[in-house]
Protein backbone atom coordinates (compact mmCIF):
# COMPACT_ATOMS: atom_id res chain seq x y z
CA UNK A 1 0.00 0.00 0.00
CA UNK A 2 1.24 3.58 -0.90
CA UNK A 3 -0.23 6.95 0.21
CA UNK A 4 -0.11 9.27 -2.88
CA UNK A 5 0.28 13.03 -1.92
CA UNK A 6 -0.33 15.39 -5.12
CA UNK A 7 0.80 19.16 -4.48
CA UNK A 8 -0.80 21.74 -7.28
CA UNK A 9 -2.49 24.17 -8.45
CA UNK A 10 -6.28 24.65 -6.66
CA UNK A 11 -7.89 25.49 -10.53
CA UNK A 12 -6.26 21.96 -11.21
CA UNK A 13 -8.61 20.02 -8.71
CA UNK A 14 -11.69 19.05 -10.29
CA UNK A 15 -10.03 18.04 -14.02
CA UNK A 16 -7.71 15.70 -11.29
CA UNK A 17 -10.82 14.39 -9.65
CA UNK A 18 -12.71 13.48 -12.73
CA UNK A 19 -10.00 11.87 -14.06
CA UNK A 20 -8.96 9.53 -11.52
CA UNK A 21 -13.09 9.13 -10.97
CA UNK A 22 -12.74 7.69 -14.59
CA UNK A 23 -10.53 5.40 -13.44
CA UNK A 24 -12.29 3.76 -10.71
CA UNK A 25 -10.60 6.13 -8.19
CA UNK A 26 -13.01 8.08 -5.47
CA UNK A 27 -11.33 7.73 -2.80
CA UNK A 28 -9.07 11.22 -1.66
CA UNK A 29 -8.37 13.84 1.31
CA UNK A 30 -7.85 17.07 -0.84
CA UNK A 31 -6.81 20.11 2.05
CA UNK A 32 -5.62 23.76 1.00
CA UNK A 33 -2.16 24.41 1.82
CA UNK A 34 -0.04 27.44 1.03
CA UNK A 35 3.69 27.12 -0.56
CA UNK A 36 6.30 28.25 -3.00
CA UNK A 37 9.00 26.32 -4.74
CA UNK A 38 11.22 27.41 -7.78
CA UNK A 39 8.60 30.22 -8.97
CA UNK A 40 9.39 32.37 -5.58
CA UNK A 41 5.70 33.81 -5.53
CA UNK A 42 4.28 36.52 -7.30
CA UNK A 43 3.95 39.98 -7.31
CA UNK A 44 0.59 41.86 -6.51
CA UNK A 45 -0.50 45.61 -6.43
CA UNK A 46 -2.43 46.16 -3.32
CA UNK A 47 -3.58 50.00 -2.93
CA UNK A 48 -1.12 50.76 -5.40
CA UNK A 49 1.99 49.42 -4.07
CA UNK A 50 3.75 46.13 -5.30
CA UNK A 51 4.16 43.67 -2.68
CA UNK A 52 5.54 40.39 -2.71
CA UNK A 53 3.49 37.20 -1.76
CA UNK A 54 5.99 34.81 -0.53
CA UNK A 55 3.40 31.71 -0.48
CA UNK A 56 1.10 30.29 -3.16
CA UNK A 57 -2.33 28.86 -2.76
CA UNK A 58 -1.90 24.84 -3.36
CA UNK A 59 -4.08 22.25 -3.07
CA UNK A 60 -2.93 19.00 -1.25
CA UNK A 61 -4.65 15.36 -2.61
CA UNK A 62 -4.23 12.27 -0.46
CA UNK A 63 -4.82 8.70 -1.97
CA UNK A 64 -4.25 5.50 -0.25
CA UNK A 65 -4.11 3.17 -3.21
CA UNK A 66 -3.05 -0.82 -3.74
CA UNK A 67 0.85 -0.74 -5.30
CA UNK A 68 -1.34 -1.95 -8.59
CA UNK A 69 -3.15 1.24 -8.92
CA UNK A 70 -0.25 3.77 -7.94
CA UNK A 71 1.59 3.87 -11.11
CA UNK A 72 -2.22 4.41 -12.89
CA UNK A 73 -2.37 7.59 -10.77
CA UNK A 74 0.68 9.01 -11.16
CA UNK A 75 0.02 8.96 -15.02
CA UNK A 76 -3.16 10.47 -14.60
CA UNK A 77 -1.56 13.54 -12.45
CA UNK A 78 1.10 13.90 -14.81
CA UNK A 79 -1.15 14.11 -17.83
CA UNK A 80 -3.97 16.32 -16.61
CA UNK A 81 -1.75 18.48 -14.20
CA UNK A 82 1.11 19.30 -16.64
CA UNK A 83 0.90 22.88 -18.27
CA UNK A 84 5.06 23.04 -18.69
CA UNK A 85 5.17 25.88 -16.57
CA UNK A 86 6.67 26.59 -13.29
CA UNK A 87 3.91 25.82 -10.15
CA UNK A 88 2.61 22.59 -11.55
CA UNK A 89 3.74 20.74 -8.78
CA UNK A 90 4.94 17.48 -7.46
CA UNK A 91 3.34 13.84 -6.77
CA UNK A 92 5.09 12.03 -3.95
CA UNK A 93 5.08 8.24 -2.96
CA UNK A 94 5.03 7.37 0.49
CA UNK A 95 4.68 3.31 1.81
CA UNK A 96 2.50 2.31 4.00
CA UNK A 97 2.60 -0.78 7.02
CA UNK A 98 -1.05 -0.26 7.74
CA UNK A 99 -4.15 1.41 7.18
CA UNK A 100 -6.59 0.41 9.71
CA UNK A 101 -10.77 1.64 9.42
CA UNK A 102 -11.76 2.54 12.84
CA UNK A 103 -15.28 2.04 12.08
CA UNK A 104 -14.80 -2.16 11.43
CA UNK A 105 -11.42 -2.42 12.01
CA UNK A 106 -10.27 -3.64 9.02
CA UNK A 107 -6.89 -3.48 8.50
CA UNK A 108 -4.76 -3.66 5.34
CA UNK A 109 -5.96 -3.67 1.81
CA UNK A 110 -9.65 -4.25 3.32
CA UNK A 111 -9.51 -0.96 4.60
CA UNK A 112 -9.40 0.91 1.86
Amino acid sequence: MFKVEIITRPEKLNILKDALAQKGIKGMTVSNVMGAGNQKGKTEVYRGSEMTIDLLPKIRVEIIAKETLVNNIIDIAKKTLNTGNTGDGKILLYPLENVIRIRTEQEGIDAI
